[in-house]
């Protein structure tokens, strides 16, 4: 019997409540801070719990081609990861959406407008449905979080395709009330097999131009299941009223834009959009049909509007279309905002609306732990007493050890993505020829998510760059996630436990080239091997081997 219940959950918990309730059976993640959560209570759910795999991938590309081969094999599958982990994983995805799935299976991505968690751009997922053709749903609460993705699984069942719930920050950590059905998987992990089937997972030519059309029409059907669904809603709908504007909105830029009208006093309709690819362009025809102006409420880049505006060439070619030219392209989206532009919208002049309550608070930087204390300040104090800063190039990563781009080491004189210090010095000591030296840093975690190549390419290459290894033990930023570097799976099992040096000397760095320090126990051996090694003219390595503080604090406890 599923019996109904009702509790306050956040974005991604209600996320990983629809996907138990869906049956899913093989999940599998990189941590990204706003999608971290997702990974650590499908961690906590696997334990001891045959009816579900999961893992913490090595990177994003491995976690989408666990759950490509675990869909092959029929099982029901879930991949979390943050936007910047698309792109790692953008190879086998697209294909993926060509093969199709035969399990079905949910990729889970966490946009971050603003950049609260990210330091690499503002990217906006929402573009990988046209370039993939993937469907993608947008929730815009913890209740849309669960039932997005129970439809996401029934989508993926129906027309045996990969489908993408795209979410963001508000959306990811908000918490609301969420109804849901209390139900027992009767999937195992056991059940899957995979069945050979060469014409449709092999994406050889000729055979993937058939494949290209077959998921272009593929689109086509579940455009028009998109038209038919429910969680394309239009609000504020008065028959009485003869309104001859509206709004069309997705995701949290709904939630604020309902607030926004009751902020002024307008009462104009809104079409909701929980489809974003394929948009349900005949329910956007016959709502923008009667209209003279419509306002599109979107963050980031302007897809959804510029959509409405080619249907509308055909459906209603006088229809006046705001969107980027009153709201904001960069950041987050706000009820003030909307609400001056929905004035706007209704003619309303002279429009203000009221400004945000001040929120006393203390301003500060963010910096590394202080109590217990962090042993990257005692390596960034080394690296600070030992290199020259006015002659040497440092290249920061993606990690906690980011933070020494600002005050009080203010060091890095690049910041990229996960991976890229390594690459980037690289180039940097082969343009100038060996008159700068760059030194990167580079977290255990990030270091095998995608160090290795960069490191093998620098040393194959011949470089000449110092390359700092932070192996504080665990993948300390995105909630403490474990790596191949500490001896334990993401269900909390044993595995071997990975030496970063043993792989760093397998990669062709010499011997004499690379050491392990303890910045904490050994502060002055660790100057000193920062120093020796910058000296050298090829590719050195130093491991700065010390337990995350908070980890300690953590085991001691």
């Amino acid at each position: 019997m599923n019996d109904s219940q009702k509790t306050i959950l956040m974005g991604n918990e209600a996320i990983v409540k629809g996907a138990m309730a869906a049956g899913v059976q093989f999940v599998a993640c990189y941590p990204g801070t706003p999608s971290s959560e997702i990974g650590i209570l499908f961690s906590q759910i696997a334990t001891n719990n045959d009816r579900l795999y999961f893992e913490f991938s090595t990177n994003e590309k491995l976690a989408m081609e666990a759950v490509v081969g675990a869909s092959f094999s029929g099982l029901r599958c879930l991949a979390a990861m943050k936007s910047f982990g698309v792109n790692v994983a953008l190879d086998s995805l697209l294909p993926f959406v060509y093969t199709g799935s035969k399990g079905p299976a949910v990729i889970v991505v966490a946009d971050d407008p603003s950049c609260h968690s990210s330091a690499q751009s503002e990217e906006n997922s929402r573009g990988f449905g046209q370039l993939a053709h993937i469907p993608i749903l947008e929730p815009s609460n913890a209740q849309e979080c669960f039932d997005f993705t129970c439809l996401a699984f029934e989508i993926s069942e129906k027309f045996n395709i990969p489908v993408m719930v795209r979410i963001t920050t508000r959306v990811a950590h908000q918490r609301g009330i969420v109804e849901f059905k209390v139900q027992s998987s009767k999937y195992k992990v056991s059940e899957g097999e995979f069945v050979k089937d060469k014409n449709r997972f092999v994406t050889m030519p000729p055979r993937v131009l058939e494949m290209h059309q077959e998921l272009l029409d593929k689109i086509g059907k579940i455009r028009e299941f998109a038209t038919q669904s429910e969680i394309n809603k239009i609000y504020r709908e008065d028959p009485s009223v003869n309104s001859n504007a509206g709004i069309i909105t997705s995701g949290v830029s709904f939630l604020h834009t309902m607030e926004a009208l009751e902020m002024a006093g307008l009462d104009i309709p809104v079409l909701k959009l929980g489809f974003f690819y394929p948009l349900p362009e005949q329910k956007i025809r016959d709502f923008i049909r009667p209209l003279e102006k419509v306002l599109i409420v979107e963050e980031l880049d302007p897809y959804l509007e510029k959509e409405v505006a080619a249907i509308a060439k055909d459906e209603n070619c006088r229809l006046k279309i705001f969107g980027k030219n009153i709201l904001p392209e960069v950041g987050e989206l706000n009820p003030a905002l909307i609400a001056k532009a929905a004035a706007e919208l209704a003619g309303v002049s002279g429009y203000e609306a009221p400004e945000p309550p001040e929120l006393s608070s203390v301003k500060h930087v963010a910096r590394f732990c202080t109590v217990p204390a962090c042993p990257y300040w005692r390596v960034f104090a080394a690296v600070k007493k030992a290199i020259p800063e006015n002659k040497a190039v440092f290249g920061g990563d993606i990690g906690c050890y980011m933070l020494g781009a600002g005050p009080p080491h203010n060091l890095y004189d690049f910041l990229f993505s996960m991976g890229s210090g390594i690459g980037i010095a690289h180039g940097i000591s082969k343009a100038a020829g060996g008159r700068q030296k760059p030194v990167a840093f580079i977290g255990d975690g990030t270091f095998f998510h995608a160090g290795l190549p960069a490191l093998l390419n620098a040393v194959y290459n011949k470089s000449n760059i110092l390359l700092v290894i932070l192996d504080n033990r665990i993948t300390a930023m995105t909630g403490h996630q474990p790596n191949p570097g500490m001896g334990k799976t993401g269900e909390g099992e044993s595995s071997p436990e990975v030496k970063i040096e043993n792989i760093v000397l397998a990669l062709g760095v010499k011997p004499e080239n690379m050491k392990v320090v303890d910045p904490v126990d050994d502060f002055e051996g660790t100057v000193k091997a920062l120093q020796e090694f910058y000296q050298k003219n090829e590719v050195s390595v130093i491991v700065a081997r010390r337990i995350c503080a908070l980890l300690e604090k953590r085991a001691k406890r």
